[in-house]
């Protein structure tokens, strides 16, 4: 699979300096928690479920969840694990793994880990790993140590993605702890962590809070607070630090809008008025403002709960080139000693101690998302990603 691997050849070479490289399930765990991108939830209990995976693979998805937990009433779990083993096993049966996006399963209890492996059988080649909710270090090791044994027992990698949305993490009492033994389970099962991922409508309903469609999770102080904390202790640049992703974006229609659009004019060309008012139209301006600012804190790659948000996640996550070529500049190994340079574009500083971990961790988005031509921007990579 690779990103914007659903568009033709000929249009990805207009459009890309480096193409988005290609990678399996099998990739390494540093490639695959950048490939990540957009990750697709999906309730379980959808009857034809393996043919949603199809389709959406043929519009640009590279993960997906399939929820037994938050999703779906508790009253339907039976019959949802009994659904998805009966999907998975059809998807075997009909796609080769290598066409198929990275699957992972969202549980409720630890126990569901090794009985959901042993109930897929040979199927089990097509997962990618659990997700694993409401994750503090109490509740998460007795889910991260039955993952462990169901991987041995089956020999399929398995990865975990716990989800950090305990009200032990928001409230400031109890924060500072829960994060330290978040960081002690994660640690000791570093090898085994793909990602970890933000519940942020968790921290709202803690406060009887709902963003609106023309706010990101980040005009809500308190959960802007705790993002900043999760990065400061989880997403560290030092070695020490997971790959951290964005929250979800609720809204995919229109609403009543209050404030005006986010969205500028300048990046579209005439050609292109009509993307920028269906986005507007479709509430995207918001999406669009909370990847950019999930980028700049910190975050990489996003929850999505409808296929409309992967096109624009993506398009947003390619290394544009002015990027690429201060990256490039920064880790050249003749600035190893240091030092400050002038950008190949003559409108910034590089300064290469400084700058470095941003270099290796854009060199590492660029492999797998891609570096834009000189002269692509956002809009042209968002209409080419969006399927007819």
């Amino acid at each position: 699979m690779r990103h914007f691997g659903h568009i033709t050849p000929e249009v990805r070479e207009r459009l890309f300096h480096q193409e988005p490289c290609v990678f399996t399930a099998d990739s390494p765990a540093r490639v695959l928690a950048s490939a990540l991108g957009a990750t697709l939830y999906s309730p379980a209990t959808r009857q034809k479920l393996a043919d949603d995976i199809v389709k959406q693979t043929g519009r640009g998805v590279v993960s997906m969840v399939l929820c037994l937990e938050d999703s779906i009433d508790d009253a339907e779990v039976p019959d949802a694990e009994e659904n998805l083993v009966r999907q998975f096993n059809d998807l075997a049966e009909r796609c080769p793994e290598t066409e198929l996006p990275l699957l992972f399963i969202r549980v409720r209890a630890p126990e569901q880990i090794p009985d959901l492996v042993g109930r897929l059988g040979s199927a089990v080649r097509l997962l990618s790993g659990f997700v694993l909710p409401k994750f503090t270090e109490e509740r998460g090791i007795p889910f991260l140590e039955a993952l462990t044994a169901s991987e041995a027992a089956s020999g399929r990698r398995l990865f975990a993605m716990p989800v950090l949305e305990s009200p032990d993490l928001l409230y400031r009492e109890s924060r500072a702890e829960t994060l330290a033994g978040i960081f002690r389970a994660v640690d000791k099962y570093r090898d085994r962590v793909l990602a970890l991922r933000l519940g942020v409508t968790d921290f709202c309903s803690a406060y009887g809070l709902r963003r609106a469609p023309d706010m990101t999770a980040y005009d809500v102080q308190i959960v802007a607070s705790v993002i900043a904390d999760v990065v400061n202790v989880l997403g560290r640049a030092d070695g020490t630090g997971f790959t951290v992703t964005g929250p979800v974006w609720e809204y995919f229609r229109v609403q009543e809008r209050m404030f005006k659009p986010q969205l500028r004019r300048s990046p579209f060309s005439p050609e292109a008025e009509d993307l920028r008012d269906a986005l507007i139209e479709h509430d995207m301006d918001g999406l669009l403002r909370e990847i950019s600012l999930d980028r700049t804190n910190g975050l990489q790659g996003k929850t999505c709960i409808h296929p409309s948000h992967v096109a624009p996640v993506h398009a947003l996550s390619v290394v544009s080139h002015e990027e690429f070529s201060d990256a490039q500049d920064i880790l050249r190994p003749e600035r190893g000693g240091g030092g400050v340079l002038r950008s190949a574009y003559t409108n910034k500083m590089n300064e290469v101690k400084p700058h470095r971990a941003w270099a290796e961790r854009t060199i590492q988005r660029a492999e797998v998302f891609g570096v834009a031509n000189q002269d692509i921007g956002f809009v042209e990579l968002l209409a080419a990603g969006i399927p007819d």
